[in-house]
């Protein structure tokens, strides 16, 4: 039996998938349904790994590519979304398919069959999904005035957001423009380095002085550039995974 998880957070569009996939693949066994970023992130981290995972790509709080950016999830993926622009993505945070809505019953058989034929790559240390895995940008195109600057990624201390516009500040204490949502600069960053700390701010541990404990339930980060003046706070959901993250580099 294919143990599975639906990420989803339609309702009535779960409840039809739950029925399709009866359908499809009779062998298969839905053992969740999650219906958000953060619902999914608290699930993953507390519970063992299904064999095979199923998730739209947009949800309430965020893309589903975020949930495998923050926790160790080795199960394979099937992305499903209205939308073919994040194919590239789905490849790049253990997909192994891709599906468009609405889902069709054929598509969804053929997607479990491609997993079966699959599932003998995965080794323990699923080496055949990190072939999938994203290959990190080194520098990002920026703009300072007119110009058009490639800045070395381990050059940026943090990356932002104002008034709807995205900007990075380098070590000298430059800043540049970034045409780039911090969702998708996430998503080309290496994540060993570069973390998310809210929705405003992603920093670089290179220049990450020390942390403590805000308001309780959050973490106030401290960087080695205080002239910077920026006042970076780990959201209360994001603190647990701040800790994991800065302790295992």
């Amino acid at each position: 039996m294919i143990r599975t998880i639906l990420i989803e957070d339609e309702r009535l569009i779960a409840e039809e998938f739950k029925t399709i996939l009866k359908r499809a693949s009779a062998d298969t066994e839905l053992v969740g349904s999650l219906a958000s970023v953060r619902e999914s992130i608290a699930w993953f981290s507390s519970n063992e790994a299904p064999d095979l995972i199923f998730s739209d790509v947009q949800l309430t709080d965020g893309l589903s590519f975020e949930i495998f950016t923050l926790v160790n999830v080795k199960s394979p993926v099937v992305f499903i979304t209205g939308y073919d622009q994040f194919m590239l993505n789905a490849f790049e945070h253990n997909g192994i398919d891709y599906l468009l809505k609405p889902v069709d019953e054929n598509d969804l058989a053929k997607a479990v069959s491609k997993y079966r034929s699959l599932e003998k790559h995965f080794n323990s240390d699923h080496a055949f999904l990190n072939g999938f895995r994203q290959r990190t940008k080194s520098r990002l195109i920026v703009r300072r005035g007119i110009e058009n600057i490639a800045l070395r990624t381990g050059d940026i201390v943090i990356i932002y957001t104002e008034e709807k516009l995205v900007f990075a500040v380098d070590k000298d204490g430059k800043k540049y423009m970034v045409d780039k949502k911090l969702t998708e600069l996430e998503e080309e960053l290496d994540q060993h380095v570069f973390f998310r700390a809210n929705r405003q701010y992603i920093v670089n541990i290179g220049y990450i002085k020390s942390y403590k404990t805000y308001e309780r339930v959050k973490l106030q980060v401290d960087l080695l550039m205080p002239n910077l003046n920026h006042h970076i706070v780990v959201s209360q959901e994001m603190a647990p995974f701040f800790k994991k993250w800065i302790s295992e580099l």
